[in-house]
């Protein structure tokens, strides 16, 4: 019965470790960058153009791109007149992001370093702001989705990625819909499944 005991305390070692989690946002560290780099079920690119809808010469903004899973696909999407500016909390992220940027040849993109409780930009400068996975690492989400609808245009897109799997800070579906509109951010539409899904919200 070893093997049973083991296999108990490792399943309360890993309940424990996702609820401390919970209770205690931060983002992904640079040094665990695997686990934002792996394959995202549900959360695809394709799904996320269908959600996030870009064109023309729009201004996106990318809060917490990790290592740019999504960046050169927005990128290029933008691209010629578009631009979208990634910001994140951790600077060897955005060092790990602008290297794939300039190896795909892209010249839209720009960084900024900073916390999203407060963004460094002007009100209403973006036409859509992106978050995968992210938004449940901020310590203060409201303060956060405030931020969000304050740098957004009138009528401008946020689009919200969340995924369960493994993810101790994945937000579902109602309570992401309770927190933006409270920021006074309207529902749009969702793709994909309660546990895997894009979700846009406009200002």
């Amino acid at each position: 019965m070893p093997h049973a005991g083991l296999s108990a305390a490792a399943a309360l070692l890993l309940t424990g470790s996702y609820l401390w989690w919970r209770k205690h946002p931060s983002a992904c560290p640079y040094g665990l960058r695997v686990w934002v780099q792996v394959p995202h079920p549900l959360i695809t690119r394709r799904r996320l153009r269908t959600v996030l809808r870009p064109s023309g010469a729009e201004r996106v903004l990318e809060i917490g791109p990790g290592t740019g899973y999504y960046t050169t696909d927005i990128a290029h999407w933008l691209a010629p007149d578009g631009r979208l500016e990634i910001f994140d909390i951790q600077q060897q992220m955005l060092d790990h992001t602008m290297k794939r940027v300039r190896k795909a040849g892209l010249g839209n993109v720009g960084a900024a370093q900073g916390d999203a409780r407060e963004l460094p930009y002007d009100d209403a400068s973006f036409d859509a702001v992106v978050l995968t996975t992210v938004l449940g690492e901020i310590p203060d989400r409201e303060r956060a989705l405030a931020e969000i609808a304050r740098v957004l245009k009138p009528d401008g897109r946020l689009v919200v990625g969340e995924i369960f799997i493994g993810d101790p800070h994945w937000i579902g579906p109602k309570r992401l819909a309770a927190d933006t509109a409270a920021a006074g951010l309207r529902f749009r539409e969702r793709s994909g499944t309660p546990v895997g899904y894009f979700a846009r919200f406009e200002r």
